[in-house]
């Protein structure tokens, strides 16, 4: 639990201190907040947005160098956050916040550096995560993914081989041959586990002999996959997917004992960093079982609705822009889009341009003219 030791600011209770400590050479971690909200409230699809731009600012407060580096860093992000989970209504074309429902949001850390700052967030909380126009008052944290170092992960003694079943209970995307690519094929799954391993565990392993191996030695048993459109982060739409699939390794693939210890290291790796990409803004959310996906119905069939329309706008604005010789034509059409998408969602051009980091006047400008575009098509056909 926590409470209140001033207007601001709170700190973890004596008696549930130990929930939530952890050792000095701590690496990883992952919390999850229970959160209620003040009121019923509305909250548009791209809420995410607005969850990681306020943990990013609780960073700055904190640690300023740091923020900036999570912000603007071009190498692997050392934490990644979900959605929330909870009852989550359809609100004509936004989710609705039931007041004394309790909904949850996991936070999670891949570096000494974060942990640390963690640990000393902890001990200040403040009261409410401000998410816009719907407060939601922090009533506990907990630990989700035990504190732990990259070398107990390697070290971790397997009885026996055995299956791992891997759960994506947020919608899931790699990039591949510049698209969208939404499969669990075993060689994505485990690049993307490695190139966190490489960025932040200190112990860097030779990335292609490893994922020939995995390429050659993976087995897939079992899989249920649903496919979806999803528009994530700031920009544009992902093709995604979400379900479970079971794996395991050939005979010829346990020979090696090396890259089978590595297996299910980054195996064990996967619910703290998430898989493939957007994952600081929600996507990827991965767990080591069998479970139902956390997405509820309503915030799939919104976000759905509005990847599809990003998705359809991006590709009729880039063939506009390409008849009449336009240049940069996949970033303005993939701009335009979602700047039109969000506000045809309903969404203020106040909330449209916060999130995107852009001014005001540039997003209402953006608005018109992406209207006037789609406006000539109709006249066109």
């Amino acid at each position: 639990m926590v409470r209140a030791v001033a207007s601001t600011r709170r700190k973890i209770e004596p008696e549930s201190e130990s929930l939530v400590t952890w050792a000095d050479d701590t690496e990883l971690v992952g919390l999850v907040f229970d959160l209620e909200p003040t009121t019923s409230s509305s909250l548009y699809s791209q809420y995410t947005i607005g969850l990681h731009a306020w943990f990013l600012d609780q960073v700055r407060q904190f640690n300023p160098d740091l923020s900036a580096y999570l912000h603007d860093g071009e190498s692997e992000k050392p934490f990644n956050i979900s959605a929330l989970s909870g009852q989550l209504l359809a609100s004509g074309r936004q989710l609705q916040l039931q007041a004394k429902q309790i909904y949850h949001w996991h936070v999670n850390a891949l570096s000494p550096t974060v942990v640390q700052f963690i640990r000393q967030w902890l001990a200040q909380l403040p009261e409410i995560l401000d998410l816009r126009d719907a407060p939601l008052q922090i009533k506990q944290v907990t630990i989700a993914h035990p504190p732990t170092t990259y070398a107990h992960l390697l070290h971790l003694a397997t009885e026996k081989p055995s299956n791992v079943n891997f759960s994506f209970v947020s919608p899931t995307s790699f990039r591949r041959k510049g698209h969208h690519f939404p499969l669990p094929v075993p060689v994505n799954l485990f690049h993307s586990y490695l190139r966190r391993w490489n960025d932040f565990s200190g112990i860097p392993i030779e990335q292609e002999p490893f994922l020939d191996w995995i390429d050659e030695g993976v087995i897939i048993y079992q899989h249920r996959l649903e496919s979806m459109k999803v528009a994530a982060g700031k920009w544009g739409s992902v093709t995604g997917f979400t379900g479970a699939m079971s794996c395991g390794l050939s005979k010829a693939a346990l020979a090696n004992s090396e890259f089978t210890q590595l297996f299910y290291a980054l195996a064990r790796l996967a619910p703290y960093c998430g898989t493939g990409h957007k994952t600081t803004f929600g996507l990827g959310q991965t767990r080591l079982d069998w479970v139902e996906p956390e997405v509820s119905l309503p915030t799939q069939v919104l976000t759905n609705l509005l990847g599809e329309c990003i998705d359809e706008l991006t590709a009729l604005f880039a063939a506009q822009r390409k008849r009449t010789g336009g240049d940069r034509t996949d970033k303005i059409a993939s701009t335009w889009a979602t700047i039109l998408a969000r506000r045809e969602m309903g969404e203020s051009l106040q909330v449209i341009s916060q999130d995107l980091e852009m001014p005001y006047a540039t997003v209402k400008t953006y608005v018109k003219l992406a209207r006037r575009a789609l406006k000539d098509n109709v006249n066109q056909s």
